[in-house]
């Protein structure tokens, strides 16, 4: 690797299936928190790997090995169609977090599709994977991996929220971290706004002429996730057993579901941070920043300073952390906090293939 600067590419699938997101990102060799991002890129998934992806959970283990491996040469693929578009550049390492199809972590379940080896052939780059596993079988969630880099490379901020396929926020007090998964969120608006004709709910335009079922939204409030406390995560599994079941069993039209939800995830990060001062801030990212009814209700119920950062950042952060967890590990140093994820101890997760 180069004296001065790594260049490690971060390789993310979200819940949310909206593509595969690549970033190049170049880090300071002697000074991780300095980073640049050199360049970006989310390549969407076609009809038929949204399909794929989608019933991925339903397969069985042979079935789920072939979609492994197929899903691997795609991530290889567009890493080294990533590359040529770019120009060529160095890159040391990359980091691939694959697709997430099981997660279950209180029956030591978790899986990540994108096999390693099959990636690696293709690209013949050295190569970091398979962040969760080593959690779990450690005891921990295996979920959130992102606040070790929430805590030191966006140490100015008290709050760090990432509103994905799934809610998650990191929050920092006297230099230790914690972390949890609070709720569904695109996993969920996605699916009611494919009910009314649209890939997502662009803007936030559409929840913002529902209205609010508060029966549905007491509801909600109730599930049983809500009562414990971190370390704890949450996979498509719950979506599909827990949310989906409990919206559908209310007479309620989809533009009301999307507004109600929404309700019902802004609720959740105010009671998940509720203690919120006016000195203090919180940076949003992930696609759910951009769905401004969102938006509009946590800045009305939050009383720290609610930071957008630039749409660099807003896309990228998650594939941006995982390059730097895949370099922590290369470097055997821990990406994983016990803090976090509930795990016996800290330590440094990931499969390594050395180029």
């Amino acid at each position: 690797m180069c004296s001065n600067s790594i260049n490690v590419i971060g390789v993310m699938s979200g819940t949310s299936l909206d593509g595969l997101d690549i970033c190049l990102v170049s880090f300071d060799s002697d000074d991780y928190s300095n980073f640049n991002i050199i360049n970006s890129k989310t390549y969407n998934y076609s009809s038929y790997w949204t399909e794929k992806l989608s019933n991925a959970i339903k397969l069985g283990i042979n079935e789920l090995n072939k979609l492994d491996n197929e899903f691997g040469k795609l991530i290889g693929d567009y890493i080294n169609k990533f590359i040529i578009e770019i120009g060529n550049p160095k890159v040391d390492l990359v980091s691939s977090h694959g697709h997430t199809v099981f997660h279950n972590p209180e029956k030591g379940i978790t899986k990540q599709i994108g096999n390693g080896e099959t990636i690696f052939n293709k690209i013949n780059i050295s190569l970091i994977c398979d962040f969760r596993t080593q959690d779990v079988e450690l005891g921990g969630q295996g979920a959130p991996l992102v606040p070790i880099g929430d805590l030191n490379l966006f140490k100015d901020y008290k709050y760090c929220l990432n509103l994905g396929g799934f809610g998650n926020i990191s929050i920092k007090k006297n230099k230790s971290i914690k972390a949890f998964d609070i709720c569904p969120v695109n996993t969920v608006l996605n699916y009611y706004s494919k009910k009314l004709g649209y890939p997502y709910d662009k803007n936030g335009k559409i929840s913002e002429t529902g209205n609010i079922n508060y029966k549905l939204l007491s509801k909600l409030n109730l599930l049983e996730y809500y009562k414990t406390e971190g370390p704890k995560s949450l996979g498509i599994e719950y979506v599909k057993e827990k949310i989906i079941p409990l919206i559908d069993s209310f007479s309620v039209n989809n533009n009301d579901v999307l507004k109600t939800f929404i309700e019902h995830i802004t609720e959740q990060i105010y009671i998940s941070i509720k203690e919120n001062k006016e000195n203090e801030s919180i940076l949003i990212t992930g696609g759910g920043t951009y769905n401004q009814t969102i938006i509009k209700k946590l800045k009305n119920k939050l009383k720290c300073d609610v930071i957008i950062p630039e749409k660099e950042i807003i896309d990228n952060k998650e594939a941006l952390i995982f390059a730097y967890l895949g370099l922590l590990r290369y470097n055997n140093t821990v990406n994983c906090l016990k803090t976090v994820t509930g795990a016996k101890k800290n330590h440094s997760s990931g499969t390594i293939f050395k180029s």
